[in-house]
């Protein structure tokens, strides 16, 4: 985070927000600078790539199923634009603690220990270290003992559409973004990497929230895609997984996705338009759901 303070610095907050009395190193002028940028950086990203994805990539069909809520994606535009900034606060602490220098980021690649191989080596390792940390903090926060309290706002949306992924509470969304920001005071990892890294983090997570069902077949069981996380979605307590399906295997919580086995929310949507039950775009019957996934989100929520 500190490259991106550098820039701000440089280019606007040195010359024309801070008076020249407060110097580029203070902690109170650091920590302002950070919750700003921090603030401004995920709503760019949120609303940025959540606005590509909904227009280029979700399938408008799915706002037809009669699980998709009305006025849903106001609602989770609201939410997510309300928790970000509460998210921050921790986030900002943790940002400073890089800038400070505690972490183990570095600027050149001849500082990483392995050199070039490090630093592919580093991707990879990150993206198993969060994929473990992420799929046992997930399943924490659906013990029935705290699943009220900070997960199941995130759970109101069955067939959730791009903006659904940062729709959290903010202790959901803040605990499962921790593996991200702890990762690199644990293992060296480069700057720019971790950017790159913190970018295509959220690409991800929007895109498992996009309807989007087109999973490469070699690739079905290795990767958590939105199928799978649909399933999660639905069915409540499989698919916990957030790059890959191999925490939910030796869990014993994967499920293969309904949606590639002709059973999903494109083929209820089918259904009950042939049979005629699809009225100014949604279900007019009550109660018609995907398979038996009310029934059984009701029981496991209440």
């Amino acid at each position: 985070m500190d490259l991106v303070l550098d820039v701000a610095d440089y280019y606007v907050l040195s010359p024309y927000v801070y008076p020249a009395s407060w110097p580029e190193g203070g902690a109170l002028r650091q920590i302002i600078s950070l919750l700003v940028l921090t603030n401004l950086g995920a709503a760019v990203l949120y609303l940025g790539l959540g606005v590509i994805n909904y227009f280029l990539v979700f399938d408008h069909t799915l706002m037809k199923h009669p699980q998709f809520l009305e006025n849903q994606v106001q609602r989770e535009l609201k939410y997510a634009m309300t928790s970000l900034p509460l998210i921050s606060i921790p986030t900002v602490a943790l940002f400073f603690a890089e800038v400070r220098g505690y972490s183990k980021l570095y600027d050149t690649v001849d500082e990483s220990p392995l050199g070039w191989p490090g630093l592919f080596l580093s991707m990879i390792s990150f993206l198993l270290f969060t994929d473990m940390c992420i799929y046992w903090i997930h399943r924490f926060l659906h013990h029935k003992s705290i699943y009220k309290l900070f997960h199941k706002p995130h759970h109101l949306w069955k067939i959730p559409s791009p903006f659904a992924s940062h729709a959290f509470h903010p202790v959901d969304g803040f605990m499962q973004g921790l593996p991200y920001h702890i990762y690199p005071f644990l293992f060296p990892l480069h700057k720019v990497l971790y950017l790159a890294l913190y970018i295509f983090v959220n690409i991800w997570t929007i895109s498992i929230h996009d309807g989007d069902y087109r999973v490469p077949g070699a690739l079905t069981s290795a990767i958590n895609g939105s199928a799978h996380h649909t399933d999660h979605h639905l069915f409540f307590d499989y698919n916990y997984g957030q790059y890959f399906t191999l925490w939910d295997r030796l869990g014993g919580s994967y499920r293969h996705p309904s949606a590639l086995m002709g059973k999903g929310p494109h083929d209820l949507i089918r259904k009950l338009q042939a049979e005629g039950k699809l009225g100014d775009g949604r279900a007019k019957a009550e109660g018609q759901v995907n398979g038996d996934a009310q029934r059984r989100v009701t029981f496991k929520e209440e």
